[in-house]
């Protein structure tokens, strides 16, 4: 979102106990969009289009009057990115990106009234970042509010009931994107952020777990130790809040001591400091999306042949084919409530950060626990390769 602050606040969730009695859970109605601060906005814009099908809809930028940055609004489904960079070299975008690389900088939140959601939050003691500001153009009027979160990470809280526009004032709609609309190869098909991963340090997984469920009203939906998860070498520790009726689900990582460096440190050291490591991308057919995926040149980690013979036999039947499933690496889980089919992406940037999960769900609510150690084994190998494990 745009931000009328002029520097960022450093957050923290100190001192943020979860509550004796539940706080009463924000309404938040959905993801309203994930902002990507990257060094060229452009050349990101095009790639996203190019390798993952998503559409041009919307830009802002010196053609539109905005001096100071360029904005590419990007959809899929009800998928929506912002990719941004800065225009000058000593504005605040610029210097996130010497930090961090290419990364999401707002996980922004869609509500039915901004200022009661950050009244809210702030009244329990988040960080303001932007008050509640008004904009307007001849599509109406949004409500725009945000506070700070892990690291140089924040929330939006947009209220756009009153807003009919593609995206924000200020932007111009793309009605006809040459590069999506007129590429004959097959669109993934995303569909929806199911979830999206941070990554903070050591010893504060359970103040943000905290800070959630205080500030936010999220509950606490599962909990992995690092028994649950963890390889021969490395290890990790997870919990997974969950807010806005279900609509909003955030595990929260933090490393754990074992022989070697794990991902969340890799990822730690690489970023500059927490933030979110992978957004969940749901997809109603899976094998299609991955099809696709592949054909445009993503590329997925894979898991050893063996694997499938463990997953056939842990998973029993599913609707898909066993057989597509093996060629194309897809894990397979299942829980009390049916069963869930999850890929992952190689790092999206030459910094080994920021990635994407694909997921199918049949009726699972849960996270492919059983597929934890393959796939962990699989990014300690991406990790050797690269000289960081």
């Amino acid at each position: 979102m745009p931000s009328t602050s002029t520097a960022s606040r450093p957050a923290t969730a100190a001192g943020h106990r979860v509550p004796a009695q539940p706080v009463p859970e924000l309404p938040i109605l959905g993801y309203d969009a994930i902002e990507y601060w990257v060094g060229n906005a452009k050349q990101s814009a095009y790639f996203y289009r190019s390798a993952l099908g998503f559409r041009l809809v919307a830009y802002a930028g010196p053609e539109t009057g905005v001096r100071d940055r360029a904005s590419y609004v990007l959809e899929q489904g009800r998928i929506r990115l912002v990719l941004t960079s800065a225009l000058q070299a000593d504005h605040r975008i610029s210097a996130h990106h010497r930090v961090h690389g290419d990364g999401i900088r707002d996980v922004a939140f869609r509500v039915p009234d901004a200022r009661a959601a950050f009244g809210a939050a702030t009244a329990r003691g988040a960080t303001p970042l932007d008050q509640p500001y008004t904009v307007r153009d001849a599509d109406g009027r949004l409500v725009v509010a945000s506070i700070a979160v892990f690291g140089d990470t924040i929330h939006s809280f947009v209220e756009r009931d009153g807003y009919d526009g593609v995206y924000l004032p200020g932007y111009e709609p793309v009605s006809h994107d040459r590069l999506t609309d007129d590429d004959p190869r097959p669109v993934p098909g995303l569909t929806e952020v199911d979830h999206a991963v941070a990554n903070v340090e050591l010893g504060r997984m359970d103040e943000w777990s905290a800070f959630y469920q205080r500030i936010l009203g999220f509950s606490q939906l599962r909990h992995f130790d690092d028994e649950a998860i963890s390889t021969e070498y490395t290890a990790l520790m997870s919990k997974v809040l969950a807010g806005g009726g279900g609509r909003i689900k955030i595990p929260i990582n933090e490393p754990a001591i074992a022989a070697k460096r794990s991902q969340i440190d890799e990822f730690l050291e690489s970023y500059g400091g927490p933030g979110i490591q992978h957004l969940a991308l749901a997809t109603d057919d899976i094998v299609a999306t991955v099809r696709a995926l592949r054909a445009r040149g993503v590329g997925f980690l894979t898991v050893p042949g063996e694997y499938y013979a463990e997953a056939r036999e842990r998973v029993g039947n599913v609707d898909e084919s066993w057989d597509d499933l093996a060629e194309l690496g897809i894990l397979v889980d299942r829980d009390e409530e049916g069963y869930l089919l999850q890929i992952f992406t190689e790092p999206m940037q030459d910094r080994p950060t920021l990635f994407y999960e694909i997921i199918q769900r049949h009726g699972a609510t849960g996270f492919g626990v059983g597929n934890f150690r393959a796939l962990f084994e699989a990014i300690e190998r991406a990790q050797e390769r690269r000289g960081n494990l």
